[in-house]
């Protein structure tokens, strides 16, 4: 009896010891600057045709607005136009480029495969795992890019995939641990950001991504990382202005609650790495203010979609118009580490807020 209670002690230490962790892991903010990810319907494509990198311009910007943070889109067909081959050593030289320009600047940066868990060969997109693209493809390609960057010493982290959709979630599982198996054979210190089944959606991630609990990672640094877009049908096109939407300014706190719930159920860390809001309808700024407070009251960090060159058209860029600032880039830019100058409501009074304005509607729908 004195064994079985010493062994329920140390379990219970434990899991205090994981909640612990979990608590005190330090959010980080950052954005997000597209343009290596372009063109995917010419692949690989040529540089400064089809797509172009950030350039240090870009990031001075970013920087002189207290960004410590930036992801980099990539694409798998253009780092290996060839499964399980070397990687391409022109396409490696502008990813390390950007990282060093960073890396002078003090700027973390996290590597993001922009595939949706595909691989186009031959002009055919192939689901990684369920195809001729195996798991095994995958992780060569991802040993090797660790391999190849391990000397960066401002790479915040690697999303091994962005957006998987319709992927059958046992295969999608057994792929991601095998990958991860395979990544830290190389590298144990780099946090890997591990998206989920149906584009990563923070509001179904219960239903399509529990199973993702039970990874393992011998390093213990695994971040969840969902996607939340506060539009009808989440897809951050946001093709209806605010009063058509049916939105209200907790929307953003209701999408990204079963993540967040999920996330202190089972005692893991995450991340929110796609949010973001079109500048031509400030209805929204308030959603996404609510949205931030709730995520930083939990610990939770994320980046916003998005920024670079090409976006300048694009109703959520927060690429700057004639060195003018975007709103949203103002909104979210006191979360930043060099900026913070936050104080966020807890989340205890971000969702009583959230219940009593619900209560309040549905009592005008009965009254009515």
């Amino acid at each position: 009896m004195k064994k079985l209670i010493a062994f329920a002690t140390l379990l219970l230490c434990h899991a205090c010891f994981i909640n612990i962790q979990a608590q005190n892991f330090t959010p980080k903010y950052g954005i997000t600057l597209c343009g290596a990810e372009f063109g995917e319907n010419n692949l690989p494509g040529k540089i400064n045709e089809d797509y172009i990198y950030p350039t240090a311009t870009d990031i001075d910007y970013f920087v002189s607005k207290g960004v410590d943070l930036i992801q980099l889109p990539i694409k798998w067909e253009r780092v290996q136009h060839n499964l399980g081959e070397a990687l391409d050593a022109d396409e490696l030289g502008y990813i390390k480029a950007f990282i060093d320009e960073c890396n002078l600047r003090r700027i973390h940066v996290t590597i993001v495969l922009q595939n949706f868990g595909k691989y186009n060969k031959d002009c055919v997109e192939y689901t990684v795992g369920e195809s001729e693209v195996t798991a095994w493809h995958l992780k060569d390609f991802w040993m090797k890019m660790a391999e190849t960057l391990s000397g960066k010493p401002n790479i915040y982290a690697y999303s091994l995939m962005a957006e998987p959709s319709n992927m059958n979630s046992t295969i999608w599982f057994n792929t991601l641990q095998y990958v991860i198996d395979g990544f830290r054979t190389i590298d144990k210190n780099t946090l890997l950001l591990i998206e989920g089944n149906n584009y990563s959606n923070a509001f179904t991630w219960l239903t399509f991504n529990d199973e993702l609990k039970c990874l393992q990672d011998p390093s213990n640094k695994l971040l969840f990382n969902a996607h939340c877009y506060f539009d009808k049908d989440f897809s951050g096109r946001y093709k209806k202005v605010f009063v058509e939407d049916g939105a209200n300014e907790f929307t953003g706190v209701e999408r990204v609650k079963p993540f967040v719930e999920w996330l202190k159920l089972n005692n893991l860390k995450g991340f929110v790495g796609e949010f973001g809001v079109p500048k031509n309808d400030q209805n929204w700024f308030k959603v996404m203010d609510n949205f931030l407070a709730y995520l930083h009251s939990n610990n939770i960090g994320g980046c916003y979609w998005a920024a670079g060159q090409w976006w300048k058209d694009y109703p959520l860029s927060i690429q700057p118009e004639n060195f003018n600032e975007q709103p949203q880039l103002k909104l979210f830019s006191k979360y930043f580490n060099k900026n913070k100058d936050v104080t966020s409501p807890s989340a205890t009074q971000i969702w009583t807020r959230v219940f009593n304005q619900n209560n309040y509607k549905n009592l005008r729908l009965t009254n009515s």
